[in-house]
């Protein structure tokens, strides 16, 4: 590498006009690159401009004589070839200041034979890769530069992919805690609980479900389902659960217990279209019996005597429409070997074969008379009933699906 007299100047170098950071990201393989050489000997930074020249390697130089001056030109740039010694910066701490100076470029830093070791130091304080002067001629350099380039895309894309699976993955973190765990300990029932959101890749969607136990004998359950499938309707589903609970807990007479949730509903929604349905039943497990109240929701199914049929409670109005206290309707089990299944319409809306028919409830009645269905746990029944309605569907279901299954003695 023979090095021209000081002073001789720059020709071959090209100067560019200044831009925004980030350009390399969209820089592919051919494309011109900008690169500032950060350099105060006047004879190396016309060999770098002859280097590149001579190759027609499609790279604009801006040159720098030290590191206040790169400050004023560092923008837009693609790369930075730095010397290692200048007047106001030697050694690492001239390319640490250039790396926080140009996060968004690539670094490539010159070093002398007798500095070669400092050139391995620098790729580990950040540069993607270093050159020895007299050691490279304008193919080695116009490679070097590219090669610096796309690493730095790919080191920047890969902290960009783990910045997402990190906020994922806490996502998921606080998506799995809103789930509600059943506040139950009596033994003379067992409660089988099913969800899955409609959305990609999310653990919670606008359907909702919970099972309190307030007494020995007397267990609260509730189903609900927020019309839409974003974000906000997953976070008003969980406030409605919870104002739920908060409202079992609290004693509230059973009659203003949907009414107090409209009520919350109205507040905090979003868009006035919003609304809820949702069904709910008080178990008294010393009576045999349950209470079951219906607002725009589909009446759970009773599966008991080997027959299934859906509960004839009044259907109700849905929350947030016209407020209206829901009218209770009083189920006497004739056994105590029954089950109850209560759900949310994601799973009666998929189709039925090729045509606009759905599955809906007298569907969803004939999947659990079917007599493969006896062939299946208790704990299993909920996927079961799934799976059975995707292949009816000829697809996954395209809404939320949240059931709960509570059952008691033999359960049929």
């Amino acid at each position: 590498m023979t090095r021209p007299q000081r002073g001789s100047g720059l020709p071959g170098a090209a100067v560019v006009p200044q831009a925004g950071f980030g350009h390399y990201a969209s820089v592919p393989p051919g494309e011109r690159l900008r690169v500032l050489l950060v350099e105060d000997d006047e004879g190396d930074a016309f060999l770098v401009g002859e280097l590149l020249a001579e190759t027609n390697s499609m790279i604009d130089l801006l040159v720098a004589t030290s590191l206040s001056e790169a400050r004023q030109r560092v923008m837009g740039v693609d790369c930075v070839l730095l010397d290692l010694g200048l007047p106001d910066a030697q050694g690492l701490d001239g390319l640490r200041q250039v790396l926080d100076m140009a996060s968004g470029a690539a670094v490539c830093v010159l070093t002398g034979r007798s500095d070669e070791h400092l050139g391995i130091v620098a790729v580990a304080e950040g540069a993607q890769d270093y050159l020895v002067k007299g050691q490279v001629d304008g193919v080695l350099l116009t490679r070097a530069l590219r090669y610096a380039v796309e690493r730095k895309r790919a080191d920047v894309n890969a902290r960009r992919l783990r910045e997402v699976e990190l906020r994922q993955a806490e996502s998921a973190r606080l998506e799995r805690g809103l789930l509600p765990q059943p506040l139950m300990t009596t033994d003379q029932v067992a409660v089988h609980t099913f969800y899955r959101p409609g959305r990609h890749a999310a653990l919670i969607g606008g359907d909702f479900y919970d099972v309190v136990q307030t007494r020995p004998d007397r267990i609260d359950l509730i189903v609900g389902d927020v019309c839409g499938h974003g974000v906000d309707e997953a976070a008003l589903g969980v406030e409605l659960r919870v104002a739920w609970r908060a409202l079992i807990l609290a004693g509230v007479p059973d009659e203003e217990v949907l009414p107090a949730l409209e009520q919350v509903l109205m507040s905090e929604r979003r868009l006035q279209e919003i609304f809820a349905t949702v069904a709910t039943t008080r178990l008294d497990l010393a009576a045999n019996r349950a209470t079951v109240r219906l607002a725009g929701h589909p009446p759970p199914l009773l599966l008991a005597g080997g027959r299934v049929g859906p509960v004839p409670a009044r259907g109700g109005l849905l929350l947030g429409v016209r407020p209206r206290r829901p009218v209770a309707f009083d189920l006497e089990f004739e056994t105590e070997d029954w089950s109850l299944l209560m759900y949310t319409d994601g799973l009666i809306e998929g189709r039925v074969g090729s045509g606009d028919d759905r599955l809906d409830v007298s569907g969803l009645t004939e999947l659990l008379a079917d007599p493969a269905s006896r062939a299946v746990s208790l704990a299993e029944l909920p996927a079961w009933l799934v799976g059975r309605a995707e292949q009816l569907n000829g697809g996954p279901l395209a809404d939320d699906v949240a059931m709960l299954l509570v059952t008691r003695g033999g359960g049929r």
